[in-house]
């Protein structure tokens, strides 16, 4: 033990003394490792953005929208439109399989809104209480539509964030009244801002129980009687979403007299489909980065490698004295060992404390929508400060080995 501790310390001394050899190389290592974090944190910046925007919006939501019936297959314009109605909501609500929830939607916007301190027009959707299923909808305060509310058409309603600022500027707004088209709705929820920059659409929007909404504002598109505007679904599972979306395609066109294998008869919004090639790209982003981070991580360990190589070649000569003196072939290739062991950790351990400092200073500033802050991935910081340290172990530990199995005065001999 006491040898291992002489052996560390001398190892310290001889760094010490060489400053700037040992201040170069442990620059490549910090350098190689911050440029490997921070590359790899990008992309999952990104990546986390996008999931939380899609996060915003719902779990696993899926629409289907009225479309055409094409008269020539491929033609989408020669197509006869049809739309969905009640009976297609209860069809499918009643016959599906695969479905978690299902609610039609109702959507108006030429609705006047108008409460005791403002007014405002703004989107109002008329959807039954599993809509919350389906979509993020949080609610504070008060309460969503329950079963009573939508059976009885009572006339209730939840405000979007975006609506409240407009009619009821620093006002409570649970238990107010407000008007749509003259008729007086009970205020029972808010729904609070969603998304940094408060762009989602369900912030500018109202929510009534579907049945009322169904009785008192129906659509007024012509040819339109018991249509509604379209239908948010959400499988069972996200890895059956193709096969619960065929299965609602089946009952529409069952309902709608045409083949349900006729792909542009249908209007659909799958957001499982598009988050799934959304991390593809986001997968490649993260190769792409990754690769170019581990040239850099390359570049950083050649001249660590350089550095090193020189660095045991000039000691040749101390090797050998070391050897004249007693010094054992093991007491010298542990002492490059520790030397390279400790350059490496330590300078490793540098650069991902300089890099978790700048990753927590982005924090503190405000992100662009859709991107989130790099953050530290755990397994990079692994990867580069080992590949880093092999690199200078290796670098130092081989010369050494050559110079240790020279005959001492051989190695007293090199210049």
């Amino acid at each position: 033990m006491r040898i291992l501790l002489d052996i560390v310390r001398q190892s310290l001394s001889t760094l010490w003394a060489h400053k700037l050899r040992s201040f170069l190389t442990m620059f490549g290592i910090a350098w190689g490792v911050g440029s490997l974090l921070l590359l790899v944190g990008l992309g999952e910046g990104f990546r986390s953005g996008q999931e939380k925007n899609m996060a915003e919006l719902g779990q696993d939501i899926m629409f289907v929208f009225p479309g055409r019936i094409p008269a020539v297959v491929g033609s989408y314009a020669s197509g006869q439109p049809y739309y969905l109605t009640y009976g297609d909501y209860f069809a499918i609500r009643d016959q599906s399989r695969l479905l978690r929830a299902v609610s039609p939607v109702l959507e108006r916007d030429d609705i006047r809104a108008v409460s005791d301190y403002g007014s405002t027009n703004g989107q109002v959707f008329g959807v039954v209480p599993e809509y919350s299923d389906i979509r993020n909808m949080p609610i504070e305060p008060g309460r969503w539509f329950n079963d009573q509310d939508n059976s009885q058409h009572r006339r209730v309603a939840v405000v979007g964030w975006e609506l409240l600022k407009n009619m009821f500027p620093g006002q409570p707004a649970v238990g107010s009244t407000i008007l749509l088209n003259d008729m007086d709705f009970k205020v029972i929820g808010v729904i609070p801002k969603i998304g940094k920059e408060g762009e989602n659409g369900t912030n500018h929007r109202i929510f009534v129980p579907f049945d009322t909404m169904r009785m008192l504002f129906p659509l007024t598109l012509q040819n339109s009687e018991n249509a509604i505007s379209f239908l948010n679904y959400r499988p069972i599972k996200k890895e059956l979403h193709v096969e619960a979306k065929n299965e609602v395609h089946a009952i529409i066109a069952r309902r709608h007299g045409f083949d349900a294998s006729i792909d542009d008869a249908f209007q659909d919004w799958d957001t499982i489909d598009g988050a799934i090639r959304v991390g593809k790209i986001f997968d490649a982003m993260d190769w792409f980065l990754g690769v170019v981070g581990v040239v850099t991580l390359g570049l950083g360990a050649i001249g660590i490698i350089n550095i090193m190589l020189v660095s045991v070649t000039e000691r040749t000569r101390e090797i050998g004295l070391r050897k004249a003196l007693g010094a054992t072939h093991r007491n010298i290739m542990t002492q490059f060992f520790v030397e390279g062991a400790f350059l490496t950790a330590f300078s490793g351990g540098i650069g991902l404390a300089i890099t978790a400092a700048f990753v927590a200073l982005l924090a503190q500033l405000p992100s662009p929508e859709g991107f989130d802050t790099p953050r530290i991935v755990p397994a990079s910081a692994v990867v580069a400060i080992l590949s880093l340290s092999l690199a200078g172990i290796v670098a130092g530990l081989y010369p050494a080995r050559k110079a240790a199995l020279l005959p001492p005065v051989e190695a007293l001999r090199q210049e």
